[in-house]
């Protein structure tokens, strides 16, 4: 074999070039590696700081965490504008308002494209409203600054602001700013805002701001407001009203009024309302005397969906076994599913033996499967004997993710 040859300026070139090439293919630039370091120090360092911040804010260490927020501000980096926003909620915690107010504009001319912007003119508005600055909500253009504008001055001075709030309901503003207005006056023990929210919920004109106004008038409660519930359900001829009042009254937790409407009441439709309002309340002993005086279908079904809502299993039972309208039987039976638990499990097990009706043993069989019952209806399964309910039980056995009935299935496989 023969040596390579090479000519001596060849090697003479790479011995020369070797040390540079080795340089630039080994060597890292270790400058900019010490810069991406720095950087990188730096970005942990300032997410560091702002968690710490956060925590002091949450435990309401407002000192801690206002000089924390101010280290992560002077950073310059991408939590700057959030340090400035809960920096200057924090000095208003502080008491300190002047710096607070200072550090929102510094937020708004250092950040004007800030996530924080809307944020940060709430916050000042709380921030001059706790200094005793009187803000004039008309001037407000924004219509979330413009409730709490009123907020504030229905705390400090309701006579100014009722007539404010008034205006916004008369006037053709959006009705997420009428109903804002509608919370506002509930919340107030003036008795002007009172009027205010009577008239509203009187008038008919406009019947959304009328079904929101009875709506708070329920939120409200007290004995008064109950009264002026059942003038209004007694005056009105709307449907829809007569039902926002019914809701009122479940607000209330008004059983009484509720009971004897759902007694009472000659429209159909409004006693099925009103039974389903009771269900809401819990009322077993009521809808189960609803029950037995009640004559149409309809709302003896509505009564039996409201005993499910209540939870009253017993009633269910002793209708699904003893009703003998098989329509209202069987929605018995499907609620008492609904309901699920061992014991109402034990009371379809008692009605599938009881009573031999193809109808009731497959409604009883969905029930279970509802619960996903499996042990029971494993038990069914075995002690079945007509094909076309064994069918029924197998199939729904299968859809359960269950062992129970895994092992069953693999046992039935094997017969």
């Amino acid at each position: 074999m023969k040596t390579p040859v090479f000519c001596a300026a060849a090697v003479l070139a790479l011995s020369l070039a070797a040390p540079s090439i080795r340089a630039h293919v080994f060597v890292p630039d270790s400058e900019s590696d010490k810069q991406k370091e720095r950087e990188e120090a730096k970005i942990e360092k300032e997410q560091d700081l702002y968690e710490e911040a956060n925590d002091a804010y949450d435990d309401h260490e407002w000192s801690r965490a206002a000089k924390q927020f101010a280290k992560v501000a002077a950073m310059r980096m991408s939590h700057a504008d959030a340090a400035l926003f809960y920096l200057a909620k924090s000095l208003n915690n502080m008491g300190m308002r002047s710096e607070a107010l200072s550090t929102i504009l510094e937020l708004r001319n250092q950040y004007p494209k800030s996530k924080w912007s809307d944020d940060s003119k709430a916050l000042e508005l709380e921030v001059r409203q706790s200094a005793g600055q009187k803000i004039e909500p008309e001037r407000v253009d924004d219509e979330e600054l413009k409730l709490i504008a009123l907020n504030g001055l229905m705390q400090s001075d309701p006579e100014r602001a009722v007539p404010v709030l008034d205006r916004i309901l008369q006037n053709s503003n959006s009705p997420k700013l009428k109903d804002k207005a509608l919370f506002v006056l509930s919340q107030s023990s003036s008795p002007q805002a009172y009027d205010i929210l009577l008239r509203v919920a009187k008038n008919g004109g406009n019947p959304e701001l009328q079904r929101r106004a009875v709506r708070y008038l329920g939120i409200m409660g007290g004995e008064r407001n109950r009264r002026l519930l059942a003038e209004l359900y007694a005056s009105t001829p709307d449907i829809d009203t007569k039902k926002s009042v019914l809701k009122s009254y479940m607000v209330a937790g008004d059983k009484a009024h509720l009971f004897s409407l759902a007694k009472g009441e000659q429209n159909q439709e409004l006693r099925a309302e009103a039974v389903s309002q009771l269900g809401l309340l819990g009322a077993r002993d009521e809808l189960a005397e609803l029950y037995a005086t009640e004559s149409t279908f309809e709302v003896r079904k509505k009564i039996i969906q409201a005993m499910f809502i209540g939870g009253n299993s017993d009633k269910l039972f002793d209708i699904a076994k003893n009703e003998p309208n098989i329509d209202l039987k069987l929605t018995a039976i499907k609620n008492l599913g609904l309901l699920g638990g061992e014991r109402t499990g034990r009371m379809l097990l008692g009605i599938y033996e009881t009573d031999p009706r193809m109808d009731v043993r497959k409604t009883v069989v969905n029930a279970l499967f509802i619960q996903g019952n499996a042990t029971a209806l494993v038990d069914l399964a075995r002690k079945e004997k007509d094909p076309e309910l064994k069918k029924a039980i197998i199939s729904k056995l299968s859809l359960i993710n269950s062992k129970i009935a895994a092992d069953y299935l693999m046992e039935y496989l094997k017969d």
